[in-house]
């Protein structure tokens, strides 16, 4: 009997070893980005307003999550481009008297990676947010903005999932 469990935490021990081959998704990364970036934005000229948003966002996730660093143009050795193709608002429900109450925001991304070596790769997203409307026009500009910011968050974390599946399979 104490062979069985000597062999079973030695067959423990070595699984634990050995371990499962998970690699973070910064790992996966590394193969297509090195560790200098610039990051482009550009603007659906409707949403001007979005624009230090979007690129802040990505910016952020690229130092935050992948360990990048953000560079000049001619120091960086890969290149991100997001266009912000815009937003569509879709009402999804409405007040006793026709006003839409909630509505679905639409928003559409294009993201062009050229990778360290010279490969681009071009990944539209298209993310859905929802919100509410208030009785007041502030808040609900103010609503409004914030749906569009989330639409944009879930963007860019869609494109650095995409761009990890990506350095996965190469």
């Amino acid at each position: 009997m104490l062979k069985i469990y000597r062999s079973l935490i030695t067959a423990l021990f070595v699984l634990w070893l050995a371990g499962c081959g998970y690699q973070p998704s910064s790992h996966m990364v590394k193969k297509i980005f090195d560790d200098s970036v610039y990051v482009e934005v550009q603007i659906d000229p409707s949403e001007p307003e979005n624009a230090p948003y979007l690129a802040d966002e990505l910016r952020r996730v690229i130092i935050t999550r992948f360990n990048g660093n953000i560079a000049p143009k001619e120091q960086a050795n890969n290149v991100i481009k997001a266009s912000y193709k815009g937003t569509q608002f879709i009402p999804l429900s409405y007040d006793r008297y026709g006003y839409t109450t909630r509505y679905q925001t639409i928003v559409n991304v294009e993201f062009t990676i050229i990778t360290k070596t010279g490969k681009k790769i071009v990944k539209t997203i298209t993310t859905t947010d929802e919100a509410g409307i208030s009785e007041s026009a502030l808040q609900t500009s103010t609503m409004r903005i914030a749906s569009i910011k989330n639409g944009l968050e879930k963007a860019v974390d869609a494109f650095m999932a995409y761009v990890s599946a990506k350095g996965a399979i190469e």
